[in-house]
Protein backbone atom coordinates (compact mmCIF):
# COMPACT_ATOMS: atom_id res chain seq x y z
CA UNK A 1 0.00 0.00 0.00
CA UNK A 2 1.31 3.77 -0.96
CA UNK A 3 -0.04 7.15 -0.60
CA UNK A 4 0.08 9.55 -3.68
CA UNK A 5 0.38 12.81 -4.01
CA UNK A 6 -2.47 13.32 -6.96
CA UNK A 7 -1.10 15.50 -9.49
CA UNK A 8 -2.46 12.92 -13.32
CA UNK A 9 -5.55 12.54 -14.39
CA UNK A 10 -5.37 8.89 -13.57
CA UNK A 11 -4.52 9.03 -9.66
CA UNK A 12 -7.92 12.22 -9.57
CA UNK A 13 -9.60 9.44 -11.09
CA UNK A 14 -8.85 7.02 -8.46
CA UNK A 15 -10.14 10.00 -6.12
CA UNK A 16 -13.65 10.14 -7.29
CA UNK A 17 -14.08 6.04 -7.43
CA UNK A 18 -13.39 6.09 -3.79
CA UNK A 19 -15.44 9.18 -3.16
CA UNK A 20 -18.31 7.76 -5.27
CA UNK A 21 -17.85 4.34 -3.72
CA UNK A 22 -17.82 5.34 -0.23
CA UNK A 23 -19.74 8.09 0.24
CA UNK A 24 -22.57 8.32 -2.86
CA UNK A 25 -22.85 4.36 -2.58
CA UNK A 26 -22.34 4.04 0.49
CA UNK A 27 -23.86 7.06 2.59
CA UNK A 28 -26.49 7.18 -0.31
CA UNK A 29 -25.10 11.27 -0.85
CA UNK A 30 -25.99 12.65 -3.97
CA UNK A 31 -23.14 12.29 -6.79
CA UNK A 32 -24.08 16.40 -7.28
CA UNK A 33 -23.58 17.00 -3.04
CA UNK A 34 -20.45 15.05 -2.90
CA UNK A 35 -18.58 16.97 -5.44
CA UNK A 36 -20.28 20.36 -5.25
CA UNK A 37 -17.37 22.24 -3.90
CA UNK A 38 -14.39 19.96 -5.50
CA UNK A 39 -11.85 22.69 -8.23
CA UNK A 40 -9.81 21.95 -10.29
CA UNK A 41 -7.16 23.15 -8.28
CA UNK A 42 -8.08 21.14 -5.32
CA UNK A 43 -5.10 18.99 -4.18
CA UNK A 44 -5.95 15.39 -2.48
CA UNK A 45 -4.13 12.22 -1.27
CA UNK A 46 -4.90 8.42 -2.98
CA UNK A 47 -3.92 5.53 -1.11
CA UNK A 48 -3.41 2.56 -3.36
CA UNK A 49 -3.15 -1.19 -2.76
CA UNK A 50 0.12 -3.08 -4.17
CA UNK A 51 -1.21 -3.16 -7.69
CA UNK A 52 -2.43 -0.24 -7.95
CA UNK A 53 -6.13 -0.24 -7.50
CA UNK A 54 -7.64 3.04 -5.43
CA UNK A 55 -8.26 2.61 -1.54
CA UNK A 56 -9.00 5.66 0.35
CA UNK A 57 -8.47 9.35 -0.20
CA UNK A 58 -8.48 13.20 1.24
CA UNK A 59 -8.52 16.36 0.32
CA UNK A 60 -6.31 19.07 1.38
CA UNK A 61 -7.35 22.66 2.03
CA UNK A 62 -4.39 25.31 3.17
CA UNK A 63 -5.96 28.45 5.11
CA UNK A 64 -2.99 30.89 5.26
CA UNK A 65 -5.16 33.51 6.42
CA UNK A 66 -6.25 31.82 9.22
CA UNK A 67 -2.65 29.50 10.08
CA UNK A 68 -4.40 26.08 9.34
CA UNK A 69 -4.91 23.24 6.78
CA UNK A 70 -7.22 21.25 6.60
CA UNK A 71 -8.31 17.52 5.83
CA UNK A 72 -11.19 16.97 3.76
CA UNK A 73 -13.22 14.84 2.59
CA UNK A 74 -11.75 11.40 4.03
CA UNK A 75 -13.03 8.69 2.28
CA UNK A 76 -12.38 4.83 2.22
CA UNK A 77 -13.80 2.08 0.32
CA UNK A 78 -15.49 -0.74 2.31
CA UNK A 79 -13.54 -3.50 1.62
CA UNK A 80 -10.51 -1.95 2.68
CA UNK A 81 -12.07 -0.24 6.21
CA UNK A 82 -10.00 -1.47 9.06
CA UNK A 83 -6.94 -2.34 6.96
CA UNK A 84 -4.39 1.50 7.23
CA UNK A 85 -5.54 2.84 4.34
CA UNK A 86 -7.17 5.86 5.76
CA UNK A 87 -4.60 6.03 8.28
CA UNK A 88 -1.90 5.82 5.66
CA UNK A 89 -3.71 8.70 3.86
CA UNK A 90 -3.94 10.87 6.95
CA UNK A 91 -0.62 10.63 7.79
CA UNK A 92 0.39 11.26 4.10
CA UNK A 93 -1.48 14.04 3.97
CA UNK A 94 0.18 15.45 7.51
CA UNK A 95 3.23 15.38 5.90
CA UNK A 96 2.65 17.55 3.04
CA UNK A 97 1.01 19.99 5.17
CA UNK A 98 4.16 19.82 7.30
CA UNK A 99 6.53 20.30 4.27
CA UNK A 100 4.39 23.67 3.65
CA UNK A 101 4.93 24.84 7.44
CA UNK A 102 1.52 24.39 8.85
CA UNK A 103 1.45 23.64 12.26
CA UNK A 104 -2.32 23.13 12.93
CA UNK A 105 -4.79 20.64 11.17
CA UNK A 106 -8.33 20.64 11.44
CA UNK A 107 -10.73 17.77 10.36
CA UNK A 108 -14.44 17.68 10.58
CA UNK A 109 -14.92 14.36 11.54
CA UNK A 110 -18.76 12.27 11.41
CA UNK A 111 -19.21 11.63 14.89
CA UNK A 112 -18.94 7.66 14.58
CA UNK A 113 -15.24 8.38 13.03
CA UNK A 114 -13.66 10.50 16.29
CA UNK A 115 -12.23 7.79 18.01
CA UNK A 116 -9.98 6.47 14.80
CA UNK A 117 -8.70 10.53 14.76
CA UNK A 118 -8.04 10.29 18.55
CA UNK A 119 -5.63 7.50 18.09
CA UNK A 120 -3.71 9.59 15.32
CA UNK A 121 -3.18 12.00 17.74
CA UNK A 122 -6.47 14.28 16.93
CA UNK A 123 -8.50 16.47 19.36
CA UNK A 124 -11.96 16.62 19.70
CA UNK A 125 -12.89 20.12 20.51
CA UNK A 126 -16.90 20.20 21.08
CA UNK A 127 -16.10 24.10 21.99
CA UNK A 128 -15.95 24.63 17.95
CA UNK A 129 -18.48 24.47 15.26
CA UNK A 130 -17.27 21.90 13.37
CA UNK A 131 -19.11 24.30 10.28
CA UNK A 132 -17.93 27.84 10.63
CA UNK A 133 -14.48 26.69 12.41
CA UNK A 134 -15.05 29.29 15.13
CA UNK A 135 -15.85 28.88 18.90
CA UNK A 136 -18.99 28.41 19.41
CA UNK A 137 -20.99 30.90 21.07
CA UNK A 138 -22.82 30.78 24.52
CA UNK A 139 -25.70 28.70 23.96
CA UNK A 140 -24.99 27.45 20.31
CA UNK A 141 -26.14 24.39 19.23
CA UNK A 142 -24.29 22.75 15.82
CA UNK A 143 -27.39 23.71 13.27
CA UNK A 144 -29.43 20.94 11.56
CA UNK A 145 -27.51 19.35 8.54
CA UNK A 146 -27.74 15.92 7.35
CA UNK A 147 -28.31 13.67 10.34
CA UNK A 148 -26.51 11.61 8.97
CA UNK A 149 -23.65 13.64 9.51
CA UNK A 150 -23.55 14.42 13.56
CA UNK A 151 -19.97 16.35 12.66
CA UNK A 152 -17.25 17.11 15.49
CA UNK A 153 -14.47 19.31 15.04
CA UNK A 154 -11.01 17.97 15.89
CA UNK A 155 -7.69 19.16 15.72
CA UNK A 156 -4.19 18.42 15.67
CA UNK A 157 -1.19 21.06 16.38
CA UNK A 158 2.57 19.94 15.69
Amino acid sequence: MRAIRVDSEWARAGVYYVRTEAMVLGFHLSLEGEFADDVRESEYILVVDDEGRPLSTNRIYLNPNKGFAKIERVATISMARKLGAGRLGIEAAEEWILERGYKKIIITSREEAVPFYEKLGYKARYDMNPRTLEPKKDGEEETAGDPRFVCVYMEKVF
